[in-house]
């Protein structure tokens, strides 16, 4: 990936080119009314280049392999099961009350939890770990092999773990009894948050950058003091098939601390374990109806930082995630948590496959610092769009949702998102299309130069009626409804109004739509010789 992405990140990267086009001047004085010849590229007057993308990985890291009961071996399983799954279920009940009995009770007058926890509170919370090995037994671990042993505390502070399923955390509660960093969602849940709680959790809001940096700051100050029980990660931030590691968020190996990378498997034959595209409640279900589930549990060797300056968080995460990647022997893939997020507003639009559009998110943010809340908006579009069954979006769909109507220019903007001339375009080319054009050094400038040339009485705003004739200088025939419409758009605010902030946020949202306002720009200069915009 990193090689073949190449194609796609090398014009964003020719300084060269970028600044002999920033000598040319964006002329704003230029009558809008001129729609010459549109060039091939529509958005070549701001730097874009013609782009090619890396083929698209076929894998989806999410997907549950046995989502369904298949075989007459299974469903005969299950029927027998089913007195024995209501036993489990009982038993499993009344391990989780009494183990949050216990907790209540070692948590009882507690007021400093900055602290660590007291050691006889701590013995206290051996019933509720006695117990989560029970729920573990309810679930059909009877029994869980385990290779190698936990480092001791001072060597390896933290412990790095791949996550299939959420039988991870209750193992490793009950052999480890952990700090954990977890989503302050957690602490809702009930029973489960005063659990939860006493392993005195790190909570972080993964959306919010000040959570994330205080989260990091927690795992930095409980790693450093022995006084704490070691911090423990899922790096992967979410759960996976098993079959690949994705890509690691990098907050537990900012700080420096050596790790003790742990792989978890579950072999199988008829059930997948993993926490997939099933709901949870059929996962408990199918796992209560097996006769026996398998795990196995492997300590590898505690990873050390390097002392050089090549080895920062990000070098010393990807050696790690090698090294249980190789012991799992699964293939790397930088698909992120960001790509769950796209997988599941995919299936809540009902699509077919919702594979069909995960892009490696982890790649995506670096190439082109895109968030997942702008792909998310990104894929929210397309899919208005009405894709076909494999993922693809035609021009009549395509112009129909960004309201451009049928011309010269809409037809080259959809042929330039549509790399592979195949007359519709994926997702995955519409984003990083979007994305490419964004990204460029002048489109920030493009965007005040073109503001003001439409606001030519520098009134602070933009009526419909000078948007419509901006427009229509590059597509003549757009109707009046195409205007209103469009006009609606770029109003964000609905004040009737167009002012800069709702300029600049619609060709954020629609970078494509920069090609409208293309007859301003017949020099492109001195606003981005200045800085200015």
């Amino acid at each position: 990936m990193a090689d073949s992405s190449s194609d796609i990140i090398a014009p964003l990267l020719q300084r060269d080119r970028i600044q002999k086009q920033a000598e040319v001047e964006l002329d704003i004085e230029s009558n809008c009314c001129d729609s010459s010849v549109v060039a091939d590229n529509p958005f070549e007057f701001i730097g874009v280049e013609a782009f090619s993308l890396p083929p698209p990985s076929p894998i989806d890291p999410f997907r549950n392999h046995t989502p369904s009961i298949d075989g007459i071996y299974e469903w005969l399983k299950i029927v027998i099961c089913i007195p024995v799954a209501l036993v489990r279920l009982v038993l499993f009940g009344l391990f989780l009350v009494v183990g949050f009995v216990a907790t209540k009770l070692a948590l009882l007058g507690w007021s400093d939890k900055e602290q660590p926890l007291p050691k006889w509170r701590c013995g206290v919370m051996w019933v509720t770990r006695i117990c989560s090995r029970c729920i573990l037994f309810c679930f059909g671990y009877h029994w869980i092999r385990r290779v190698g042993r936990p480092a001791p505390r001072e060597t390896a502070p933290i412990v790095i773990s791949n996550h299939v399923s959420y039988i991870e955390p209750i193992f490793f509660f009950y052999d480890l009894f952990p700090t954990i960093v977890a989503s302050e969602s957690h602490d809702a849940i009930p029973l489960v948050g005063t659990i939860i709680r006493a392993m005195q959790v790190i909570y972080v809001n993964r959306f919010s950058a000040p959570s994330r940096k205080h989260a990091i700051d927690e795992i930095k100050r409980k790693a450093s003091s022995n006084s704490f029980p070691r911090v423990l990660l899922f790096p992967e931030g979410t759960t996976t098939s098993g079959r690949v590691l994705i890509s690691f968020q990098l907050g537990g190996f900012i700080p420096g601390f050596p790790v003790q990378p742990v792989v978890v498997r579950y072999p199988h034959v008829h059930f997948d374990q993993s926490w997939g595209h099933i709901p949870l409640t059929k996962l408990i279900f199918r796992m209560f109806t097996q006769f026996h589930n398998f795990m196995e549990v492997e300590y590898l060797p505690v990873i050390a930082p390097l002392d050089n300056k090549i080895d920062n968080a990000a070098h010393f995460a990807e050696r790690t995630r090698y090294a249980i990647a190789s012991k799992l022997n699964v293939a790397l893939t930088s698909h992120s948590y960001g790509d769950l997020i796209l997988l599941t507003k995919a299936s809540q639009f009902k699509q077919e496959n919702p594979s069909l559009y995960l892009v490696e998110m982890a790649w995506v943010k670096k190439a082109f610092n895109i968030s997942t809340s702008e792909a998310a908006e990104f894929l929210e579009k397309f899919l208005s769009m009405s894709p076909d069954s494999r993922g693809c979006v035609k021009l009549d769909g395509f112009l129909r949702i960004l309201r451009l109507g049928l011309s010269p220019l809409s037809e080259k903007i959809f042929h330039f998102i549509d790399v592979e001339n195949l007359g519709s375009v994926t997702f995955r080319q519409f984003l990083l299309g979007s994305a490419h054009i964004m990204k460029q050094p002048l489109f920030r400038q493009a965007c005040a130069v073109i503001f003001r040339g439409c606001d030519r009485e520098s009134k602070g705003y933009i009526s419909k009626q000078k948007l419509g004739a901006a427009i229509r200088s590059a597509v003549p025939s757009l109707s009046d409804r195409d205007v209103s419409e469009l006009f609606s758009i770029f109003d964000t605010d609905n004040d009737g109004t167009i002012n800069f902030y709702d300029f600049n946020t619609c060709l954020r949202r629609n970078p494509l739509f920069v090609a409208l306002f293309a007859s301003y720009s017949t020099h492109i200069g001195d606003c981005a010789m200045n800085g200015d915009g």
